[in-house]
């Protein structure tokens, strides 16, 4: 006996415990019970088993199920993986299954290719939508993980292989849902697939998918796998609980919510969202073209060109970005088309990065993506640029599919970006074909100052384009006429055309009078405020004046009342009336046409494509032009929160740097509702996003504005001649 320990006699301890009632040795025993492991049966690099290691959990691993049965203690816990997803179900002999039931062991067995008593069929996809988008996500279907994870919840098993294996209840189920966060309109009646269920017999929890590669796969949202997973092992070991490590995602923001910022953060950010578009080999060359957009095989979203392959110059074009959809092992998908509003805006960053970084290849490849557009591709030829042709001076919208059809906006960012690369390269190659398509959008614009958001070029050879210039035609729709009406109001600016100004200025007196219940809004209202910042704060620069003033700030002030103190934008959806691509009305409608990234409003979601990334533009010029603190603060708060949530990963180098459509500046997470068929939460524009934010960074860098960068064209020597051609 030690000199400080009391000898209690064992009789008294024994009357002591005696007279305890039984619930007070269930603490006792459960922590007794800790020391007996969980058996795996997977590779020693499986996220799950990793994850468990790393957490302090007793475990032991085996390569093989019959190996991990056989080790495991009577009435423990086996966990059998999925290590030859998604090409083989994981086999487990009769023999394994009988030891099992004999041990009366525990089971987790996930994709298998038999469960006792239960038929289970071939491997089935994920359901597709008409952009390769994925239709079906994962539900919770129970009230098993607790408040934390509520029946309904929503969650993204991503591009997922499933065995179908019918159960009468599951925890978790694979179906075709509305919703951000919840299925708002329930589960639906039929197509919904058990994914994570215990077997109705025996003590197996069966998942058919491989749900434990589930930082590989990114499922999300990264949180609300740690309460399935912790469900999970408290299931197998019903006495224990588990504490489990919280894991950094493969993919993720680089800073944290509240982290504190380093010096030169955002010169950082401006070099990695250059260098993106490089290191993702974005940049299209010569010898891969007959494997890309020539190619039926290679059209739409398809995987990315491969490490062997060389680097283009801008040559031939940058590819359109990333599609959302994410692949079983963490890839996603490239968008093989060539479309001209990215080009045009990717040559503006490039150029930026040529001249703040000194970086003369970078010029190089700006000047070669505008010498694309304009000289090298039909983007510009064929009937544009015939003199006689009605849609002379107009750029295509998209090679290989869409080279006939003429969005106003798609050619006024890309013109925006033509004519800033220009201004920073001290270039004016490009001004004569900047002026011609500016000019062919005028003569296409009625009389009121508004376009159609698109025209094709049948229709212009069928009523030629007086028809839509005499046009009385309205559109409260500053998603497709804001840009326009930016790049009207610069060329004004640069050669003194009347109409550039007459009906611009209309346009945006009876679009501010229409504000906000009339006007039209595409995936919400935000982004069409965002879209209207530009133009009103150019339109300040030919003619400064109370009223104009007074007009920016009422759309700054209402964008800005959405701000979050992390300096994320909240997305708003208008009236119903007036949307284009509203959230969806039913189950049925999720993944049926474009979409926004919110179910309803309050959702804490911030869109980079359509919203963030042309608040960053505006808030910026508007700041340029007024001076005013209000715009400073909010686009400071912007630029930090964009420095955050730029891409970081190792796993993924691809899309390191790169900004996602969608932010969750609630939980800090990429996440949102992938209602939208074509550019979904997890895609990545190398125009749009990428440019626009990229861009900004560096007139920031430069302390400079667009509207200067733009103003060093010489567009003016060009206007007669061309007003002779055009508009006779």
């Amino acid at each position: 006996m030690q000199p400080n320990e009391t000898r209690i006699p064992r009789r008294e301890v024994l009357i002591s415990l005696a007279s305890l009632p039984l619930a007070a040795f269930v603490p006792v025993l459960a922590g007794a019970s800790i020391s007996s492991p969980l058996y795996f049966a997977c590779r020693e690099g499986n996220d799950l088993y990793r994850v468990t290691k790393a957490s302090g959990i007793p475990c032991s691993r085996y390569d093989h199920a019959e190996e991990a049965v056989g080790r495991a203690g009577q009435g423990s816990a086996v966990l059998i993986l999925a290590e030859d997803y998604p090409k083989q179900t994981a086999r487990i002999s009769p023999k394994a299954y009988q030891e099992i039931a004999a041990k009366r062991l525990r089971l987790y067995v996930e994709f298998p290719s038999s469960v006792p008593d239960l038929p289970v069929g071939k491997p089935q996809h994920v359901a597709y939508g008409f952009y390769h988008n994925i239709l079906e996500r994962g539900v919770v279907a129970s009230e098993a993980f607790g408040p934390a994870l509520k029946r309904l919840r929503i969650l993204a098993l991503h591009n997922c292989i499933y065995v179908p294996i019918e159960s009468p209840s599951a925890e978790l189920v694979l179906a075709r849902v509305a919703g951000f966060d919840t299925a708002v309109y329930g589960l639906p009646d039929k197509g919904v697939h058990p994914i994570l269920f215990k077997h109705p017999t025996k003590d197996i929890l069966v998942a058919t998918t491989k749900l434990s590669e589930f930082i590989e796969g990114r499922y999300a949202p990264s949180e609300g796998w740690l309460y399935i997973w912790r469900w999970v092992l408290e299931w197998l070991s019903p006495h224990q609980e588990f504490a489990l490590s919280q894991w950094t995602p493969d993919v993720h923001p680089t800073f944290g919510k509240n982290q504190l910022l380093p010096q030169g953060v955002e010169q950082v950010a401006f070099r990695r969202g250059v260098a993106w578009l490089s290191n993702a080999k974005l940049f299209v060359a010569p010898s891969w073209k007959k494997v890309s957009y020539e190619s039926p095989a290679m059209r739409g979203a398809l995987l990315g060109p491969l490490p062997s392959w060389p680097l283009g110059d801008g040559s031939d074009g940058v590819l359109e970005g990333f599609s959302s959809t994410i692949e079983w092992n963490g890839k996603q998908p490239v968008g093989w088309n060539l479309r001209n509003d990215c080009i045009g805006e990717v040559s503006m960053s490039m150029a930026f990065s040529g001249v703040i970084e000194k970086k003369p290849e970078n010029s190089k490849i700006s000047a070669n993506l505008n010498n694309f557009i304009y000289f090298n591709s039909i983007l510009a030829s064929g009937p544009r640029g015939n003199p006689q042709s009605p849609s002379y001076g107009l750029v295509g919208w998209t090679l290989p599919q869409a080279p006939d059809t003429y969005y106003g906006d798609d050619n006024a960012r890309s013109m925006l970006g033509s004519m800033a690369a220009a201004g920073l390269l001290q270039s004016n190659r490009w001004d004569e074909k900047v002026l011609r398509c500016l000019l062919a959008n005028l003569r296409t614009t009625g009389v009121l100052g508004f376009r159609h958001n698109s025209l094709t070029e049948s229709q212009l050879q069928k009523f030629g384009w007086r028809h839509f210039y005499d046009e009385k035609f309205v559109n409260y729709h500053p998603h497709f006429e804001a840009y326009l009406w930016a790049c009207f109001l610069r060329a004004y600016e640069k050669t003194h055309y009347t109409s550039f100004l007459d009906r611009t200025r209309t346009a945006i007196r009876m679009t501010m009078a229409a504000y906000p219940n009339h006007w039209r809004w595409t995936n919400g209202l935000q982004q069409e405020r965002a879209r209207m910042l530009l133009p009103l704060a150019w339109l300040i620069r030919i003619d400064d004046n109370a009223e104009h003033r007074g007009w920016l700030k009422r759309i700054a002030r209402d964008l800005v009342s959405f701000q979050d103190r992390s300096g994320a934008i909240r997305e708003e959806v208008g009236s119903a009336g007036e949307g284009q691509y509203g959230p969806p009305k039913s189950n049925d409608k999720y993944g049926t046409s474009e979409a926004p990234l919110l179910q309803q409003n309050g959702d804490p979601v911030s869109d980079l494509l359509y919203t963030t990334n042309f608040a960053f533009l505006g808030l910026h010029e508007a700041a340029a032009v007024t001076h005013d603190p209000f715009y400073f603060r909010a686009e400071n708060k912007l630029a930090s929160f964009l420095c955050r949530i730029q891409v970081q990963s190792e796993k993924q180098p691809e899309l390191a740097g790169g900004w996602f459509r969608a932010f969750d500046f609630g939980r800090w997470d990429y996440w949102a509702s992938g209602s939208d068929w074509g550019w979904g939460p997890w895609s990545i524009e190398t125009g749009w996003t990428q440019s626009w934010i990229t861009s900004v960074l560096g007139m920031r860098d430069l302390r400079t504005s667009l509207w200067d960068v733009t103003g060093r064209s010489d567009l003016g020597a060009h206007l007669n001649h061309l007003v002779s051609i055009m508009f006779k």
